[in-house]
């Protein structure tokens, strides 16, 4: 069962940026709800896709570097990255399926 990563200001390059597969990145913060909504979705396509992209968590008030870094002034904020670059993003809760339209995009 793949499960979702957290990803710190000091891994993230490690994890993210220099990971063989690409990567979704959930950019949350504890007291969001909109985050504690999408989760489980997350997870979902964690393991959906297990092997073919890795899906890692940023707390934003945690590693604010990083969360400078990508702009990120909203969350939730779900960048995706493959080859080390940032492709896409999307802001917001969003239906699991506008995610998987993403996904498959950025996989196949």
């Amino acid at each position: 069962m793949a499960k979702s990563i957290e990803v710190t200001d000091s891994t993230f390059e490690q994890e993210v940026l220099k990971s063989e597969i690409p990567v979704l990145v959930d950019f949350w913060a504890v007291w969001c709800g909109p985050c504690k909504m999408i989760h489980p979705i997350i997870d979902e396509l964690a393991e959906e896709y297990d092997g073919k992209l890795k899906v890692a968590r940023l707390d934003v008030d945690k590693n604010n570097q990083t969360a400078s870094q990508y702009r990120i002034m909203s969350i939730p904020s779900l960048l995706f990255f493959k080859g080390g670059d940032k492709v896409d993003q999307i802001i917001g809760a969003v239906p699991k399926q506008q995610l998987i339209d993403k996904v498959d995009g950025l996989i196949s």
